[in-house]
Order: structure tokens, then C-alpha cells, then sequence
């Protein structure tokens, strides 16, 4: 009998993690934390706006023991390298360090938080979800290793807490000025439910997500993004420097996505410059279609959600610019492609991953002639696979 991804991994990974280390299977610990798919609400989690993401079914996994000195031992399955370091070291950022950063990160901010390990410990990891793909693989690993830290050491860190821990690490230790969405959903995700979070105040609700003959098809550009040296931040400034020039016109909001579509038609003269009236007016019109969204699923109309989903590429290719050749072929194929509802960039963008609305029955043939459609026009091929919904990060051993 075939194995699942998850009994495979949770057998693969104790026995590889106790051939590395020594000791006993039953003192490991393991963790699992998801990827997410961001269905609509792209590029507004820093602007104020609302977002509507789901965990779903690929999964990084975290094996951990204590150590009984105050050594810390990092591994990788699929990534070379051991790094070593101590519960008592400073944590910086250096590039020698690689995916470390990630924990030390992590390890950083609980340090700044007050909160103490009374021991050293030991990882292995493994992942299914694709490395700087756009479906939050750094997001992963930060709320993993976070949730397997504070369970492991009885630190009780919050849910809600280990996504702020996440963000903090990436603005103080990744220099990445991220918002909160991704470490969010992945922390507090449920299975068969998107998420709409408000990312101004952070409350949340959990909203069905039910498909019926339709499931999500995650596009894999295979170009790495990383998010760090793309232009994310300059976008995230722009942001800001129209909402400034609003503040400064006596407009009085706090962040851009609090104005609805017909006020910014109204404000929009205000800021003259032409490229950041495009970036407000993408985070003003996309914060709407997250509220369209979430609505034509409730009602269960999924013709409305696609349709929505093609507005959202059409402004992030458009107005935002965070597209380019390898996600426009995607998401414009896709939507060509007899099944697809409508298709769209996740995530950041420049790179990493679209996703599509397919019938269930027309996934295969969906995927082969997008399949073809991008190698022809990019030249190397785009990875695919149908995904369902997941749970956050929990322990599974």
C-alpha cells in the first residue's frame, strides 16, 4: 500500500534524525507546519487591508530533542551543510548561514521577548513545499521551528504570538519588511477553511471553503525568488509614500486600504505621481475584491470567486508590477484553458507561484497544456500539483 506524504515523511525522518544524532526514536519530537496559498488579497497585508489565505496540504517537517548541553545542531535532509551554534550566542544575520537564519532568527526574538531555554537542542528537517516558490516555504520554516521550540521547552508561546514572532524576525533579523499574512495562516490555519484576516487589527474569521468539483492547482514557476533581493521592499515604499502625500492632504487614514474604491476615485488626484497612483489604486481595489470574495463563497459562486481571482493578476500584472513573463504565462494560459474558473499570481510575485480554479475532472489535461504553453514561451517547465486544504502548525509526534 502506498504510503501518504505524511506517513512517509514521519517515517523517513525519526530514523534518519536518530542515524544523524544517536540516541532514541521515542525521544524525538516531530512538528508539521503548512504551506499557504493566498486565494485573493495580494501585496495588502502591509497596506492595512484584508486577506484570505488557506493552509493547505504540503507540509515542512520539524524533528527535535534536547540536548542536555546548550548546543544547538541544525540539519537538512535535502540541503548540505550542518550549523552549529549556542542557546547563549547573540544572534546575527549572516549570509555564511543560510536557511539558519531563519531559526536563528526566530531564536532572536524569543531572546528579546524574555523567554529562556534551559537547554541546547537538535533539528532535522525536511520539506515537501517548494523553496522560494511564492507559497511561503521561509513562512514555514519560521512558525515550525517557533511552534516546535515553545512546545518542546514549555515556553506556551500563542498562536497569534508565533506569527508576530515570525513577522519580527523577518523585519529585525531578515531585513525583510514583510507583512504578517503568511506567518498568520500558517500559525492559526484549520483544514476545509480559508482564513479572511484583518491585517490592520488582526482579527480573523474562519469562512468553509467549499469547492465542490473544484480544486486549487498550485503553478510552480521553478524561478527562485528571494524575497529580500526582489523588489518587495520598494513596493512596500511606495506604499507608503502615497499614503503620505493623502496623510498630508488632510486625508485621515492610517493605511491605504481603508479607503473604498469610490473614495480613492475621489482622493486619487492628490497623488500626482503616476506610478504610485497605480500602487495605491491596486491596494485600494484588491482590498475590495477580498470582501467580493469571501462573499461569492459564502454564496457558493465560484464563476464570481474566478472572475475575481482574474481581476487580482490583471492588477498585480498592471498597477502593482510584480508579475513578469513566467507568472503572466501562467496565470493567462490558465485562464484560456477549458475547467479554469480563473487564475492568478500568489505571494509576492517576480517569480514563485500562481494558482488556478480547475474542475476536478480536467485537472490532467489542464496542466498539460498549460504545461505546454510555458515551456514553448519560458523555455524550461513549470511544476503543478492540485492541493487541498491543511492544518497550522501542530505536532504530529
Amino acid at each position: 500500500m502506498a504510503l501518504t506524504e505524511k506517513e512517509y515523511e514521519v517515517r523517513d525522518l525519526i530514523p534518519s534524525f536518530v542515524k544523524l544524532y544517536g540516541g532514541k526514536e521515542d525521544d524525538v519530537r516531530l512538528y508539521a507546519s503548512p504551506a499557504r496559498i493566498n486565494i485573493i488579497g495580494e501585496h495588502i497585508d502591509y497596506n492595512g487591508g484584508k486577506v484570505f489565505p488557506a493552509a493547505i496540504n504540503r507540509y515542512l517537517y520539524v524533528a527535535i530533542r534536547k540536548r542536555t548541553d546548550s548546543k544547538i545542531i541544525y540539519n537538512d535532509l535535502r540541503f548540505p551543510g550542518t550549523f552549529e551554534f549556542d542557546i547563549n550566542d547573540n544572534f546575527t544575520y549572516d549570509k555564511k548561514n543560510d536557511y539558519a537564519n531563519y531559526l536563528n532568527g526566530i531564536l532572536s526574538q524569543l531572546k528579546d521577548k524574555g523567554y529562556k531555554l534551559d537547554s541546547g537542542f537538535e533539528i532535522l528537517m525536511v520539506s515537501n513545499v517548494p523553496a522560494g516558490g511564492g507559497i511561503s516555504s521561509s513562512s514555514a520554516l519560521e512558525c515550525g521551528f517557533a511552534y516546535a521550540v515553545s512546545d518542546t521547552f514549555d515556553l506556551n508561546v500563542s498562536r497569534v504570538e508565533i506569527a508576530k514572532l515570525g513577522q519580527m524576525s523577518e523585519h529585525n533579523f531578515m531585513n525583510v519588511n514583510c507583512g504578517i499574512m503568511d506567518q498568520f495562516i500558517i500559525a492559526t490555519g484549520k483544514e476545509n477553511y480559508a482564513e479572511m484576516l484583518d491585517c490592520a487589527t488582526l482579527d480573523y474569521e474562519y469562512a468553509p471553503l467549499d469547492l465542490g468539483d473544484y480544486r486549487f492547482v498550485v503553478m510552480n514557476t521553478n524561478k527562485v525568488r528571494k524575497l529580500s533581493d526582489s523588489k518587495y521592499n520598494e513596493r512596500r515604499s511606495q506604499c507608503e509614500a502615497a499614503l503620505k502625500i493623502l496623510q498630508d492632504k488632510g486625508v485621515e487614514i492610517k493605511a491605504l486600504c481603508e479607503l473604498s474604491p469610490e473614495k480613492w476615485e475621489e482622493l486619487k488626484s492628490f497623488v500626482g505621481d503616476e506610478i504610485l497612483q497605480k500602487r495605491a489604486r491596486h491596494c485600494v481595489y484588491e482590498n475590495a475584491r477580498v470582501l467580493k470574495a469571501v462573499d461569492a463563497l459564502k454564496k457558493g459562486d465560484l464563476g464570481e470567486l474566478g472572475r475575481l481571482l482574474n481581476e487580482s493578476h490583471k492588477s498585480l500584472k498592471e498597477d502593482y508590477e510584480v508579475t513578469g513573463l513566467e507568472l503572466d504565462t501562467l496565470a493567462e494560459s490558465s485562464q484560456k484553458q477549458s475547467g479554469c474558473l480563473g487564475a492568478r499570481m500568489t505571494g509576492a510575485g517576480f517569480g514563485g507561484c500562481a494558482i488556478a480554479l480547475v474542475q476536478k475532472d480536467k485537472i490532467d489535461a489542464f496542466i498539460e497544456n498549460v504545461q505546454k504553453e510555458y515551456t514553448a514561451k519560458v523555455g524550461y517547465s513549470a511544476g503543478f500539483f492540485a492541493c487541498a486544504t491543511g492544518n497550522g502548525v501542530s505536532r504530529i509526534k
